[in-house]
């Protein structure tokens, strides 16, 4: 095989992926189907097969690529220079609460929208969710830790364990914005966090 078509055939894969995920991110997994999402795509039906052996398989897939990125940009926003890390914190939760609309997410919040659905379908999904979303923990318990280093902010507890509430905390407030078609769980969320990690801006 050649590296132009390994190129080509990446592009198609991650077009593939890119197109469920944003479907996905508004419909749920059970509810769309792999015409739809090829459809849209612009890919035949009989080239999914070649890239996933199954939708199991293809969700698997797009939830690795899902916190792939999360995780790629939460580095990021962890690492801004100029600012201490209770700062940096706090833009990752602003960031949050801007990325998790409850109008039009755009793939943003796949873990909300998939998470308790897939988790009951599929082990294989769940165990996916499982190691991006420890991930995202075990990055934030790194940061808290830092910060408690650096003075910028006091937690009252083992920063993994402070990490782990705050990551279901806001999971739990997304879930709620949804329902409620309101931003005041965001608000209380934003409190609760503030008062954990002792921030005055």
């Amino acid at each position: 095989m050649t590296t132009t078509t390994q190129l080509h055939n990446n592009d198609i894969r991650e077009h593939i992926l890119a197109t469920g995920q944003r479907i996905m991110a508004g419909k749920g997994f059970s509810a769309v189907g792999l015409n739809e999402i090829l459809t849209d795509a612009g890919v035949p039906k009989g080239s999914f097969y070649h890239y996933f052996a199954s939708k199991e398989a293809f969700g698997v897939a797009m939830l690795a690529r899902y916190f792939a990125d999360y995780l790629a940009e939460l580095d990021s926003t962890l690492s801004q220079p100029g600012l201490n890390m209770a700062q940096r914190l706090m833009n990752y939760w602003q960031q949050w609460q801007a990325s998790q609309s409850f109008f039009d997410c755009q793939g943003k919040c796949l873990a909300v929208k998939l998470g308790a659905e897939v988790a009951d379908l599929s082990d294989s999904m769940r165990l996916t969710l499982k190691s991006g979303t420890s991930g995202i923990i075990s990055r934030l318990a790194q940061a808290l830790a830092a910060g408690v280093a650096e003075g910028s902010l006091v937690i009252d507890d083992e920063p993994g364990k402070v990490a782990e509430s705050l990551y279901q905390l806001w999971l739990g407030a997304s879930v709620m914005v949804k329902i409620v078609r309101t931003t005041d769980p965001f608000d209380s969320a934003m409190r609760m966090t503030r008062q954990v990690i002792h921030f005055s801006p």
